[in-house]
Parts: structure tokens; sequence; C-alpha cells
């Protein structure tokens, strides 16, 4: 499938600009089953500084904010192919190695509540995928799907005790769990094209888990699959703090106001 993706980013500041920096982790990556064709990014109000691979093979790109500015927008846009693997992207590449992937997190340490979750779990032991698949729907089971009810900073215990949640919880719930069953997991953000619209509310968010035999293997918790071919991987990381699409600093700006406009759409190849 071919995806056509505008992601435009908007900040405003109540006050100019004395000095800021953003690290931004927009760029797809080709990895099995995606393959990206073209893709620009543009800046108003900043200038990129640096472009380089993180740890955890994300392209990374280094803007400034130019002094003085009240306003910021970062627009990326661009063609990406896609294929349905059944979630499966297999084996670990990248400069993190794959028992990192072990460690908890803030984000991701389960307590008891997401413990209470994981002992629910009635897969084979010897089955990782199984246990994986059973896994994500108790998440989904146990963490309604409520945007507004938890933040950036919120934890997967703390989303796991609210019983709400959307994707960024649901993926650290996942991969908090899955570490403590022994099985290496990663957060991912990228894009979901939806069936009913081109305008999307949001980015996207899930996890991949590293089963023996398949490699790395992606759950989307809030939809209950796996990625098809309408997902667009773009960073992963530990946690949502090492895949986020935009962090940064600034001085003397104030108070901010974000605003993100996200269009997926499918493009059909001319004959």
């Amino acid at each position: 499938m071919r995806l056509r993706v505008e992601h435009t980013t908007h900040y405003a500041f109540d006050q100019p600009v004395a000095h800021g920096l953003q690290r931004l982790r927009l760029t797809p990556k080709d990895t099995q089953g995606q393959r990206v064709l073209e893709w620009t990014m543009r800046f108003e109000g900043a200038v990129a500084e640096a472009e380089y691979d993180d740890h955890n093979h994300n392209h990374t790109t280094l803007v400034s904010v130019l002094p003085g500015v009240r306003e910021v927008t970062v627009h990326c846009a661009g063609l990406v192919v896609t294929a349905d693997n059944a979630g499966v992207i297999g084996n670990h590449a990248g400069y993190m190695p794959r028992w990192a992937f072990l460690a908890q997190s803030p984000l991701t340490r389960p307590g008891p509540k997401v413990r209470a979750i994981m002992a629910q779990l009635d897969a084979p032991k010897d089955d990782v995928l199984a246990q994986m698949h059973r896994l994500s729907a108790l998440v989904l089971a146990s963490v309604a799907y409520a945007p507004g009810e938890t933040h950036v900073h919120t934890g997967a215990e703390e989303a796991a005790a609210l019983g709400l949640g959307v994707c960024q919880d649901h993926a650290h719930i996942f991969i908090g769990a899955a570490r403590a069953l022994g099985v290496p997991a990663r957060y991912v953000s990228g894009y979901l094209m939806m069936d009913d619209r081109v305008e999307q509310e949001a980015s996207h968010a899930w996890a991949e888990a590293h089963v023996e035999g398949l490699g790395w293997v992606g759950f989307d918790v809030s939809n209950g699959i796996s990625p098809d071919e309408r997902y667009v991987r773009v960073a992963t990381g530990r946690d949502y703090r090492e895949a986020a699409p935009v962090t940064g600093m600034s001085w003397g700006a104030g108070e901010s106001r974000l605003a993100v406009r996200l269009a997926v759409e499918q493009q059909v190849q001319e004959q």
C-alpha cells in the first residue's frame, strides 16, 4: 500500500522565545514491510542544526528555535510503501543490544495492578507468541481506551490502576508485563491510516515483543490487532521518552500551546 503522510506540528508561545532546542523523531525508516519513497521536513521559526541516527536507530533531527519568535511550525510530508507482514518486523538491528529491552523504566515498571493482569495469562508458557497475543487482549480488556484521562508522563501501573488510557498507556502496560515475563519488548511511535477518514486524530503508538524464530513482532493493543499495511513505523525505544516524535526545551517563552494536524491516506498508483 502506498501511504501519503502529512504531519504539521505548530507551537504558539505567550512570549518571544529567548532560546529553544527540539529533537525530532519524525522521519520513517526503511524496515521489513516498509520502504520510504520520499520524505521532506520544513521549518518555520526554527532551523535544522544536525541529523543523526540515535542509539535506537531512529533518524533524528535537532533544530534550534530562532530567537524572538512566538510561533514554530514543523511540517513533514512523504510517501511510504507498506506491506502486511502480520506485524513481523524480523531480526534485531540497531545499536541497542536486545537484552536492554528487558530492563524496566519508570514508565513501564509493573506494580500490583499490572501483575494482576499478568496473572490472568492462560496461554502455554512455551508459546511466547500466543502469550503475547493473549497479553495484548488482557490489557485492552482491563484498560478501556479513554482520551484525556492520562498524559505523557503517566506510567503503566498508574494507567492500569485507573483502568483508563490511550495507545501510549496500553503499550507501556504491555511492555512492562512482557519484560516481567522475560520477553524483550519495545515502544513504537508512528502513523495509522484509519479506514474511515484521511484526517487523523494524532500519531499512534504500539508495542513490539521479540519472539524467537520470528524476531520483533508488533502488537497494537488499542485496536486488538498486529500492525498491517495501514501502519507506518517511525521510531522505537524502551518507552515513550525514547521514541517521542518531538521533545525539547525553551527559555523565555512563557506558556505554549500545541496544535497538530495529521493526514494519512492511500495513494492509488497510476498505471
